[in-house]
């Protein structure tokens, strides 16, 4: 096969470590904001336990999609595989 039609990916290892120690930044303080805001919600209304549960797991699954949100783009913009 010629070169044009077989050329190997080559990954770019400065952004990829630059994506992954932002993912990892920004999701920690974002699903602890999460954790947090269901836990301060559930307290400020009297709410139990059970549902003091839930909404810290509604947050942070919505925390989780931001940062799920945020590496897709940042992958865009930083790409990790060079062709």
């Amino acid at each position: 096969m010629n070169d044009a039609v077989q050329k190997r990916a080559k990954i770019n290892w400065t952004n990829l470590i630059t994506i992954v120690s932002a993912a990892i930044l920004i999701g920690v303080e974002v699903i602890g904001i999460g954790l947090a805001t269901g836990w301060a919600l559930a307290a400020l209304f009297g709410f139990n336990k059970t549902v003091e549960a839930i909404l810290m797991g509604v947050f942070a699954l919505g925390a989780g999609a931001f940062t799920w949100s945020f590496v897709k783009n940042a992958a865009k913009i930083e790409p990790i595989v060079e062709r």
